[in-house]
């Protein structure tokens, strides 16, 4: 899969064209282990399986990454979750915000394939992970859900809630992500209900370096047919 990226970093802007060839989504990725394991048993009684082990890479389609504005679902029981993503280029690892929606009835069924039916945005904007590194646990996660014309804040945390980088990393079995993935890291608690939306917004602050990485998709919900 290939995204038409812009690189941000202290001396500015600069394109970069990023070929993704494996697409990565980290599940059950909490520092808390007793969170974890009580939003499993959540779950469950919604009629989610227990994953098989903690935390789940699971894998998607490539294909699913997109930045685009606009993404179609299949009725209306998906929604989105704001994550950080990595990504790696020439050896070196990138940070981006997206969003891995999920349908929530097919969820039920099996988590994998409730993933692999929907597209992942991504934000166009990327951030060297050296240059965040050393305050890492300064940066907020934060989403919105846009419903009837109102918009409210739906997701807001520190990375802090999700696993670091590095261990996440050691556990995909990878000392550095290989060239062409692209890792979405965990998510965070929603306020209120987990609930579709018309519009998904996320974003990625950095309030050490004053800037953020913000995007936006309207969802189009299809009709389902038998």
């Amino acid at each position: 899969m290939k995204l038409d990226m812009t690189l941000v970093d202290r001396r500015g802007e600069a394109p970069v064209n990023l070929q993704v060839n494996k697409l990565v989504i980290a599940g059950w990725t909490g520092r808390d282990q007793a969170t974890v394991e009580a939003h499993i048993a959540e779950l469950e009684k919604l009629g989610v399986p227990r994953p098989g082990k903690i935390p789940t890479y699971y894998r998607c389609a490539a294909s699913l990454l997109t930045t685009a504005g606009r993404i179609e679902v299949a009725g209306g029981q998906s929604s989105g979750e704001v994550e950080f993503v990595l990504l790696s280029v020439g050896g070196e690892m990138l940070v981006g915000v997206g969003s891995d929606h999920t349908d929530r009835e097919l969820e039920k069924t099996g988590v994998t394939l409730s993933k692999q039916v929907c597209a992942k945005p991504i934000g166009a904007s990327l951030w060297r992970f050296n240059d965040i590194a050393g305050h890492w646990d300064d940066l907020v996660l934060r989403s919105f859900a846009v419903a009837d014309g109102a918009r409210e804040l739906y997701q807001e945390g520190p990375v802090t809630a999700m696993r670091a980088p590095a261990d996440l990393l050691a556990g995909y079995g990878a000392p550095q992500l290989p060239d062409g993935t692209a890792m979405f890291c965990g998510t965070l608690a929603v306020k209120g209900d987990v609930r579709p939306a018309d519009a998904f917004e996320m974003e990625l602050s950095d309030p050490v370096l004053d800037r953020q990485l913000h995007h936006r998709y309207e969802v189009t919900e299809l009709p389902v047919e038998g």
